[in-house]
């Protein structure tokens, strides 16, 4: 069913530009509030509970009491975090046994952009029929709930000490990071404070970059999407590994210790080829997604591990692991999911794992990838007009059936809309870079000059 409000990853945008504004926000309360409260009423009569973490922009503080109070408003209680990863709120969520987590945040993106995003009481994103009808509720009157029924709020002081604990508990009791030199870009997120304790707990020697957040800085030129910083801080201090968390801490990027950047998408191969080898990996096969580097897919398929491609986006790519059994997938972006070790995508836990692999395999990353034929992928973005439907012209189809029969099995070419932005997202991917650029060059070209005749 069409979503009004919800996206893929809960409701996101400009802060102050509708629905990132306080009145939506206590409406997105109230509303998820009565429908949360409605069924917990069937399962105990008491109030239903809900967990508020958030990240570090300046927007948080509006947010998070607009939230609040729709909530109360509705009769359901509350327990703030404060600054708490995405992963945390997930992991606090079920843990303390709450109808649900909500996440002040919008990851990746700058201090100026906020979102709202649910957990369920598993910890797990809530189901699409939940979310249709929290989006049904916003619209209906809203009445505040009588004196006696008012939700209360708390202050849940130990956060922070929970989550890190969890994430230590991810990695093998009889390992540690003793004698490993690590370098951790924070983001100026939420994972400024968790993050370098984890780390440092486990026996690493850490250099911390990235945890100085004054509610404006958050992403800004570090961080998991401009690894550029930590690449060159690794060199500067002799580190062995770099680890580059995003804003909300779900995504990791990591750099080696001679400076090669490694992306979600060899992350995932190097999980899975130690999974697999050491006969931990359930059901056999990784989920990728449409953008997935086809050397990666080669190399997985060369070693006998099953592949298969979702949708662009951590919400598809969790829809295919459960209906396939499997338990591990993720993004070229660095959202990993490893659903035996956490319900959600987490960079820190992620890093724990990977970690563990080179220790266990006694090589460093870049030897664990060398191997990879990867391919280049070259990426054109052509805005057009809204509704344009870029496959329903025949020019543009033929376009793309040229690309894929001059490269054959070498390479591919994507076409894709984007969820956030009236734009085409051309993508052709080929051994050689050459071939590549010129495909999505001349693709690009077509589907400009039909969309301008639309």
């Amino acid at each position: 069913m069409a979503r009004k409000y919800f996206g893929t990853d809960g409701v996101r945008g400009l802060v102050g530009e509708y629905p990132i504004t306080p009145d939506f926000a206590m409406k997105l309360g109230y509303a998820a509030g009565r429908v949360l409260a409605a069924s917990e009423k069937r399962l105990r009569g008491e109030h239903a509970a809900v967990l508020i973490g958030k990240d570090t922009r300046v927007s948080g503080y509006m947010l998070e009491a607009a939230l609040q109070a729709g909530l109360n408003a509705a009769g359901v209680d509350v327990h703030l975090t404060g600054p708490l990863p995405t992963p945390g709120v997930a992991h606090l969520t079920r843990a303390l046994r709450l109808s649900a987590g909500v996440v002040i945040s919008a990851s990746h993106n700058p201090y100026y952009d906020n979102g709202i995003k649910f957990f369920g009481a598993g910890g797990k994103k809530l189901p699409d029929e939940v979310e249709l009808a929290i989006e049904d509720a916003i619209d209906d009157p809203q009445p505040c709930v009588s004196s006696k029924q008012l939700g209360k709020s708390w202050r849940v002081t130990d956060a922070n000490g929970r989550y890190t604990e969890f994430c230590k508990s991810t990695f093998p009791n009889e390992l540690d990071l003793r004698g490993l030199k690590l370098v951790i870009d924070c983001a100026h997120g939420a994972t400024y404070q968790v993050a370098p304790q984890v780390f440092h707990e486990l026996g690493a020697d850490i250099v911390t970059i990235g945890n100085q957040p004054n509610g404006f800085n958050i992403n800004e030129e570090c961080g998991a999407t401009h690894v550029e910083l930590l690449r060159k801080t690794v060199l500067a201090q002799g580190a062995d590994y770099g680890i580059a968390l995003d804003g909300d801490g779900d995504r990791l990027i990591m750099v080696d210790g001679d400076g090669t950047v490694i992306d979600g998408d060899l992350l995932i191969y190097v999980l899975a080829q130690y999974r697999h080898a050491r006969g931990t990996l359930p059901g056999g096969g990784v989920v990728g997604t449409l953008m997935t580097n086809l050397g990666v897919e080669n190399g997985l398929k060369s070693q006998g591990i099953a592949f298969e491609r979702a949708k662009v986006g951590d919400r598809y790519v969790l829809e295919r692991m459960l209906a396939r059994g499997w338990v591990l997938g993720g993004e070229g972006s660095g959202h990993i999911l490893s659903l035996d070790r956490h319900t959600t995508g987490d960079g820190i836990v992620s890093a724990l794992q990977v970690l563990e692999a080179v220790i266990e395999q006694g090589k460093t990353l870049s030897a664990l990838t060398d191997t990879l034929a990867l391919s280049t992928q070259v990426l054109k973005n052509v805005r057009i007009a809204k509704g344009f439907d870029a496959m329903a012209s025949v020019a543009i189809k033929e376009s793309v059936q040229q690309a894929e029969v001059a490269m054959g099995q070498s390479g591919r070419v994507l076409l894709r809309a984007s969820g956030t932005e009236p734009v085409i997202r051309v993508m052709v991917e080929h051994v050689d870079a050459g071939v590549a650029e010129n495909w999505a060059q001349r693709i690009a070209t077509v589907v400009t000059s039909e969309a301008d005749t639309e």
